[in-house]
């Protein structure tokens, strides 16, 4: 049996029964921890769609993450203050990438409030980030990394909309 079957008007969700307009385990409206855009009017599309931007932006941040800590092992500790503070601002964004891909994995969804305000920090720490990779000579990959991590907290933070 595939994860979900249609019979009649009822759709079998992970092998248990569920009519149209009930809500599926675990996303239900109140008291779950969901984000208040899902309930129990969400569709599966929706839902699909929720799950599948929050792993875009998990994956993305990790992406980030591993890119700016590859570039602060590229970069001298002893060098001119400009460096200093990409190494800085570098570091700072992949603990905010790690951070926010943590929070995006987690299995118990935390509120919509704290979903949306790690994605937006995130979001401005890699556009910071990607303009100081911009200014440097061989980190255009970089600030990719961080301008794909921005773009997919986006089009999360359009998803919890």
């Amino acid at each position: 049996m595939s994860k979900v079957e249609h019979l009649d008007s009822t759709v079998l969700i992970a092998g248990r029964p569920r009519t149209p307009g009930s809500p599926a385990a675990g996303f239900a409206a109140a008291g779950g921890g969901n984000p208040d855009s899902v309930t129990a009017m969400t569709t599966q599309q929706e839902l699909v769609r929720f799950l599948e931007d929050r792993f875009a932006c998990a994956q993305a941040c990790t992406a980030c993450a591993r890119a700016c800590v590859l570039r602060v092992g590229r970069t001298d500790p002893d060098a001119t203050d400009h460096e200093a503070l990409l190494r800085q601002k570098a570091l700072w964004c992949a603990e905010v990438c790690d951070a926010t891909c943590r929070m995006l994995a987690e299995q118990n969804l935390q509120d919509e409030p704290t979903l949306r305000l790690q994605a937006k920090w995130c979001l401005l720490v890699c556009l910071e980030c990607a303009q100081l990779f911009d200014e440097r000579p061989g980190a255009e990959a970089d600030a990719r990394a961080c301008r794909d991590c921005a773009r997919a907290c986006t089009e999360f933070l359009a998803t919890l909309n």
